[in-house]
């Protein structure tokens, strides 16, 4: 009863205040009438109190998010099942679901008489603007009288998560060379990349076949060459993904390290759907093995909360790389690349793997002087330049840029044209924004 009294609301209060003032007026004026007024105005939320506090529910709860992961900008839906377990029916309730303030305000629903055993399921939509994982939860219910005058809170303590993940953007597919390592499943499109010259040899030893022997290698070599046995093919592929504070620009939603995440989340799906082995590396020690298992929602569930490292470490992301990477493909979306950072970089690349380096032109996402754009535009190009040379693919990307625009640079083979012409597309779109 205690409990119940505080709940009183503004109208029970009100009464109650009414009542006392009745009361002393009608003793002041000796009115008898004017008494009973006041005995009845204090009776009424009184038996409010009474009626909220002595009301047993035994009310059961779950809730569902459909999707679980949300991209970023889209909506989630959440629906409440509550069923009430008693046989007593229950009254009005106010349901408040408890939400971060990046999935805006709470909601407020009405849920009417529920019967005896009785389910009933109310839904509402959330948005978030920002990647991250959000708790929702826990459901406070709140049991009013019919008249208002009190009101009981109760909560569930169960709570779900919402992760938002990055926008991820459907790019075109195209053909890129040097992306198939050994010690996978036979993939007869192997051929049609290396081509039959290609095919793998080695010296010719005491018990072999004569009928393996490759007369192409051996001519060229100038000893016997044999052919290895049938080796199986797969597409492997690592992301890299610069995490480093001092490479990127911009703040929020908006900044050049959200494109970059972004990015990264639209290649390694791409990748992964047309069937590559996917591992996922960062500057911060992460290495997300994206092919076994859920390998998909590993991914994501890392890059809706990946941050900006406040200690990038450069040379322990280019060993993690070499320890684990046997060839293939790799395709690292880096931010502001000094040229000595770029000729580090340039050693991953080794003989019959590709590199591809989407290089952000972070500078782009502030407004800079002349003087300043122009030099840091060159000390871009110095960067690209490096890697470049290494024999990367290198694609320039600035503010306003388009992903899926971009994306086809990646397998052309005249570099030097297709960096300069992304520049140009990117810098001049960053001017028009």
């Amino acid at each position: 009863m205690r409990e119940a009294l505080s709940g009183l609301t503004t109208r029970g209060r009100s009464f109650l205040a009414a009542a006392g003032a009745a009361g002393l007026s009608a003793i002041l004026l000796g009115e008898k009438d004017l008494l009973r007024i006041a005995l009845l105005l204090a009776a009424v939320p009184l038996l409010a109190a009474l009626y909220v506090s002595r009301t047993k529910y035994r009310l059961a709860c779950s809730r569902v998010l459909d999707p679980r992961r949300a991209s970023v900008g889209a909506s989630a839906r959440v629906v409440l099942r509550l069923q009430n377990m008693s046989r007593i029916p229950t009254g009005t309730m106010l349901l408040e679901d408890r939400l971060p303030y990046a999935l805006g305000s709470r909601p407020r629903l009405v849920l009417e008489r529920l019967g005896a055993h009785q389910t009933s399921t109310v839904a509402y939509t959330v948005r978030a603007d920002v990647r991250g994982r959000y708790e929702v939860g826990p459901l406070v219910v709140r049991l009013t009288d019919p008249f208002g005058l009190c009101e009981l809170t109760r909560s569930f303590p169960s709570t779900d998560n919402l992760t938002v993940i990055p926008q991820v953007t459907a790019l075109p597919e195209i053909k890129l060379a040097g992306e198939y390592a050994g010690s996978g499943e036979s993939r007869a499109r192997s051929v049609a990349v290396h081509g039959e010259d290609d095919t793998a040899t080695r010296e010719y030893r005491h018990g072999d076949d004569l009928r393996r022997v490759h007369w192409r290698s051996t001519a060229r070599v100038g000893e016997l060459m044999v052919r290895r046995e049938e080796q199986p093919w797969e597409s492997k592929a690592t992301i890299v993904l610069d995490t480093r504070g001092t490479a990127h620009r911009g703040e929020g939603p908006a900044s050049s390290f959200e494109w970059s995440v972004s990015a990264a989340a639209s290649i390694a799906l791409h990748l992964r759907r047309e069937g590559y082995k996917l591992r996922m590396v960062t500057d911060t020690g992460a290495d997300i093995d994206a092919t076994e298992g859920d390998g998909e929602g590993a991914l994501l569930d890392y890059l809706a909360e990946v941050k900006l490292a406040t200690r990038p470490d450069l040379s322990r992301l280019m060993e993690r790389i070499r320890r684990r990477s046997d060839g293939g493909l790799i395709i690292a979306v880096l931010g502001l690349v000094t040229p000595e950072e770029a000729e580090q970089l340039a050693g991953l690349r080794r003989t019959g793997s590709t590199c591809v380096a989407l290089l952000l032109d972070s500078t782009s996402w502030l407004q800079l002087p002349p003087s300043q754009r122009e030099a840091a535009q060159r000390a871009h190009e110095a960067s690209a330049l490096a890697l470049l040379r290494a024999g990367w693919r290198v694609v320039g990307a600035g503010h306003g840029a388009r992903l899926p625009a971009l994306w086809p640079q990646a397998a052309r083979s005249n570099q030097g044209f297709a960096y300069r012409a992304a520049m140009a597309e990117t810098v001049s779109t960053g001017v028009q924004s």
